[in-house]
């Protein structure tokens, strides 16, 4: 079902830590009181110096982007002049809108900014590594994190620590009863690895 065809990751040259590290501590200087300001200053520094895969505007409209940064970050000025990235063009994923719709079911409830990273969350799936590598997260706990904050019941039916992308994929297939996996169960399949396998 999984269909990875809009964002690739693009040669680039490697960003070092400390620039990354920088962009973070200049976001999080002006970052509000909200729950995810620390989440997207992770995805968001890491966007700025080209590691990930997320496109022009994360992902989002070009309205809810600069809402986003408002609201999160005072409108900071390491955001103006980044948005030389890939267009988004969300009708050539078809299960964009499936996964958003999937992750707003089980949202929280405590911040507006759960769309915003329902939405964020969703354009990543379409990158071709690991999605906290694709969405420009610091590591797969991150990833963890930020999921069980802003959809709790979805994040606790990963029990068995199934990989992320591979994990909401499973959810759409279970949703519209198709199964591709020819496994009876994911504990006897020979391909356990490759989705229960470490992402580091």
């Amino acid at each position: 079902m999984q269909t990875n065809v809009e964002l690739v990751r693009e040669e680039k040259p490697a960003a070092s830590m400390e620039e990354k590290a920088a962009v973070f501590e200049q976001l999080m200087q002006v970052s509000g009181a909200y729950q995810n300001d620390f989440y997207l200053a992770r995805i968001l520094s890491s966007w700025v110096v080209n590691q990930g895969v997320l496109p022009k505007y994360l992902g989002l409209s070009a309205e809810n982007f600069q809402d986003l940064v408002a609201r999160h970050y005072s409108d900071h000025q390491v955001l103006v002049n980044v948005n030389n990235k890939a267009e988004f063009d969300r009708k050539r994923i078809p299960e964009w809108e499936d996964l958003v719709n999937l992750m707003l079911e089980f949202r929280a409830g405590n911040d507006w900014s759960e769309r915003w990273i329902a939405e964020i969350v969703a354009a990543a799936c379409m990158g071709f590594d690991h999605l906290w590598q694709d969405l420009g997260l610091w590591s797969r706990g991150e990833l963890t994190e930020i999921l069980r904050l802003n959809f709790p019941q979805l994040a606790l039916r990963n029990n068995k620590d199934m990989k992320w992308k591979k994990f909401l994929y499973k959810q759409l297939c279970e949703r519209d009863s198709t199964f591709v996996c020819r496994a009876p169960s994911c504990d006897v399949c020979a391909d356990y690895q490759v989705c229960f396998g470490p992402e580091e």
